[in-house]
């Protein structure tokens, strides 16, 4: 059990926390840019003491500069030098390239030789993995664009049209939820990838190859809470994106009966499902877990809860940086893009080295590891929180 010390805890409630997530956001736009009509939101909440904090980022580092307005400074310096390219277009080149292999994808999954065959499946695997795991994460969070109409249409294009699940849930979820409250008991703790019933095995290897199946059905569990209309919306873009995968398998690549086109799409959909499931658990389960109520500050909440894992050629190019090698920083400025995330990792990591705080790194397999010897303990019964919390 780790406990957090006094002067790491938030005064009032959280609304540190949440001024030094607004911050974070800020970095990305650079000072003099206009606000977008999200950052215009979170900008009315901050009070008088946002007012400070803004004041302590332009005036330089003081007394009562906190580590995350310190650092933020350090980073906004970075992204303002940093141009459009580096910005946003590394990653939309990668999800073009992504796109631009679906053509040959499609015309290789017409072949009758195997290899041929084969590299189609690959193929269409691989920019579906693309589309569907970098792309919707960069749209969530709104790192596609900086216009926020054109942001509202990528959400909606890649998490209910290429990814099969509604968008609102989707933002919801991931940035108001699990970035918002990041390893904070009943709220970002993760836990809703935990599937206590499911042996080891089974969880680990096996039930992921189903997350095609399974997302599009929560997805239309979830749109019960919400307006007829929004419902209509995300049904018929679900239905588009996979209507229109399917047509083209039947009409481009030829294939004869509708099981094997459809079995084809599951097998595409479903190749990157193992290690989708895996990062979702590695990065944050089994680390420290924090009270809602007693949470320390943003950058002792982040550098303790959240975990990077090591370069890999196949996984960063897939799932992007900041879903791999780059976490702790995405957690840190959730809303730069995953290269702006690798370009500023040495900011990052020798700072918190610096300041004596920790910068958790780990191997893929030596998680695994982990989950797989420890199994009940992270993902059927609770994991091990802090002392804050006290519901061992």
């Amino acid at each position: 059990m780790q406990s957090v010390p006094e002067e790491w805890r938030e005064g009032g409630g959280w609304t540190d926390g949440r001024q030094q997530q607004h911050a974070a956001g800020r970095v990305q736009r650079g000072q003099g840019e206009p606000l977008s009509r999200r950052d215009r939101g979170a900008a009315s909440d901050r009070g008088p003491e946002g007012d400070e904090e803004t004041k302590g980022e332009k005036g330089g580092a003081t007394d009562k500069e906190t580590l995350m307005m310190e650092l933020s400074r350090l980073v906004q310096r970075t992204v303002k030098e940093s141009s459009w390219w580096e910005r946003r277009g590394v990653d939309c080149s990668i999800l073009a390239g992504a796109f631009l292999c679906l053509p040959p994808a499609f015309l290789l999954l017409g072949s009758t030789q195997p290899l041929c065959f084969a590299a189609g499946v690959l193929l269409m695997g691989v920019a579906h993995g693309v589309i569907t795991i970098k792309g919707t994460h960069l749209a969530s969070h709104g790192s596609l664009s900086e216009s926020q109409a054109w942001a509202d249409f990528w959400a909606v294009f890649f998490i209910e049209i290429c990814g099969s699940f509604t968008a609102r849930v989707g933002v919801q979820a991931h940035i108001k939820m699990h970035h918002a409250h990041t390893n904070i008991i009943g709220l970002g703790d993760s836990s809703t990838w935990k599937v206590p019933c499911l042996p080891r095995s089974i969880y680990l290897f096996v039930a992921p190859l189903a997350v095609p199946v399974i997302t599009p059905l929560v997805a239309l569990g979830e749109l019960r809470k919400h307006s007829v209309l929004h419902a209509v919306r995300t049904v018929l873009m679900v239905a588009l994106g996979f209507y229109t995968q399917y047509w083209l398998l039947l009409h481009v690549s030829g294939f004869q009966s509708p099981h094997s086109a459809l079995l084809c799409m599951m097998v595409c959909r479903a190749m990157f499902s193992l290690p989708y499931i895996h990062v979702n658990i590695f990065q944050h389960i089994g680390l420290p877990m924090f009270s809602a109520t007693q949470r320390p500050k943003r950058i002792y909440q982040m550098t303790h809860g959240v975990l990077n894992l090591p370069r890999n050629p196949l996984l960063d190019w897939i799932f992007g940086h900041s879903l791999i090698n780059c976490h702790v920083e995405h957690h840190l400025f959730p809303f730069l893009s995953d290269h702006m995330c690798l370009k500023i990792k040495p900011i990052v990591s020798s700072y918190l080295k610096e300041k004596k705080l920790p910068y958790q790194e780990d191997r893929y397999f030596s998680r695994l590891r982990v989950f797989f010897h420890r199994y009940q303990e992270l993902m059927v019964f609770a994991p091990p929180i802090t002392q804050l919390v006290g519901v061992q």
